[in-house]
C-alpha cells in the first residue's frame, strides 16, 4: 500500500506533464491556429471585397446592398418576427379572455381559439422550409435505401431499373413540379386536410429529384460488399433478413451515408426553386416575394434570405456527416 501510496502521484503528475506538453506542443498549435485563422482571413477577405464592390453595381433599385446593409435588414426581419410573434400572443390571450367570460355566462357554450391571421414572418418561412424538406428528405431515404439494397443485392432488377434510374436521375425540379402539382390537387381532396397541399407539392417535388444519390450510393455500396462476408453468411445459412440486417449493412453503410450527403444538399436546393415556381410557403416564396416588392430593402433582404439558405444548407450536411461519424464504422 505504501508503495503505490508513494507512486500514485508521481504518475498523476507525469500524466498532468504529457497532456500539457502535447496542448501547448507548437506543433500542434501552429496546426489549430492555421485551421482557425484560415477560413476566418478567407471570411474577411470575402466581406472585404463585397464591402468595395457592391457600390460599383447599380441596379434599377439602387446600389448592390453591401455587408452593413444586410446586417442591418437581418436585424430589421427579427425584430419583425419579435413583433409578429407579440401581437400573435395578445391576439390569443384576447381570445381566451372572451372565452373566459363566455364560459362564465354559460359554461356549455362551445369556445375556440382562432390561429393568428397574420403574415408569416422570415424566421416562420425558415421553419416551414426545414420541415418541407426534412419530410421530403426522409421520404426520399425511406424509398432509395430499401429500394437500393434490393437493386445491389439482384443484378436482374440491377438491370431493369437502372435505365430508369439513368433516365428521370436528371429531371429537373422545373419538370416535375407542374406534374406533381396537378397530381396531388387531383388525388388529395378532403373537407379537413391533415396536410396543405403545398406542403404536399413540395414536399414530393424534393422527394422525385433527391432519392437518386441514395439509391445509386446504397446499390453501389450493396453490391461492394467483402466476397468473404457474403460466403460466411451462406456458409451459417443466414436468412435474407439476418444477411441483410448482419452483412449488408454495416458494410454499405459509409456509401450510403455518402449518397444521404448528397441528397440532403440537392433536397434543400430543389426545396428554394420549387417554393418559388410554385408560390408555396417558405424561404423561396420570400425571395420570390421581394422580387416582386422592388422596394429599396428588397435587395438587402434577398441577400440575407441567400446567406440564410446557404448557412442552413451547411448546417444541415454538417449534420449529416457528424451522424456518419456516429453510426458508419469507417468513420
Amino acid at each position: 500500500m505504501s508503495t503505490l501510496s508513494q507512486t500514485s502521484p508521481s504518475t498523476g503528475g507525469s500524466r498532468w506533464l504529457s497532456a500539457l506538453a502535447a496542448f501547448f506542443n507548437p506543433r500542434q498549435l501552429a496546426s489549430k491556429a492555421q485551421q482557425l485563422l484560415l477560413p476566418l482571413v478567407g471570411i474577411l477577405l470575402f466581406l472585404g471585397f463585397w464591402h468595395l464592390a457592391a457600390p460599383q453595381v447599380q441596379t434599377s433599385l439602387g446600389a448592390f446592398p453591401g455587408p452593413a446593409d444586410v446586417a442591418e435588414q437581418a436585424g430589421a426581419l427579427w425584430q419583425e418576427h419579435q413583433d409578429q410573434r407579440a401581437r400573435a400572443d395578445k391576439f390569443v390571450t384576447m381570445q381566451e379572455q372572451r372565452n373566459e367570460r363566455i364560459l362564465a355566462e354559460n359554461p356549455d357554450a362551445e369556445v375556440k381559439i382562432r390561429d393568428y391571421p397574420g403574415a408569416p414572418t422570415f424566421i416562420d418561412q425558415i421553419g416551414t422550409s426545414l420541415v418541407t424538406v426534412l419530410a421530403g428528405f426522409a421520404l426520399a431515404t425511406v424509398i432509395a435505401v430499401p429500394l437500393g439494397i434490393v437493386v445491389g443485392l439482384n443484378r436482374h432488377v440491377n438491370a431493369a431499373i437502372n435505365p430508369l434510374i439513368q433516365v428521370f436521375k436528371p429531371v429537373s425540379p422545373l419538370a416535375w413540379l407542374p406534374l406533381v402539382t396537378m397530381v396531388v390537387s387531383a388525388t388529395y381532396v378532403s373537407d379537413d386536410p391533415m396536410f396543405e397541399k403545398a406542403f404536399l407539392t413540395s414536399m414530393f417535388t424534393v422527394t422525385l429529384c433527391s432519392l437518386w444519390p441514395t439509391l445509386i450510393n446504397t446499390s453501389f455500396g450493396v453490391a461492394a460488399v467483402n466476397p468473404d462476408l457474403v460466403n460466411v453468411s451462406k456458409v451459417l445459412r443466414l436468412s435474407f433478413w439476418t444477411h441483410v440486417r448482419k452483412v449488408v449493412l454495416p458494410s454499405s453503410i459509409p456509401m450510403i451515408f455518402t449518397g444521404l450527403r448528397v441528397s440532403l444538399g440537392i433536397a434543400w436546393m430543389v426545396l428554394i426553386a420549387a417554393e418559388m415556381l410554385a408560390q408555396n410557403p417558405g424561404l423561396g416564396k420570400f425571395v420570390w416575394d421581394e422580387f416582386q416588392n422592388g422596394s429599396s430593402e428588397s435587395l438587402s433582404r434577398i441577400m440575407v434570405a441567400v446567406l440564410a439558405i446557404g448557412f442552413i444548407g451547411f448546417l444541415l450536411d454538417r449534420g449529416m456527416l457528424l451522424i456518419q461519424r456516429k453510426v458508419a464504422w469507417n468513420e
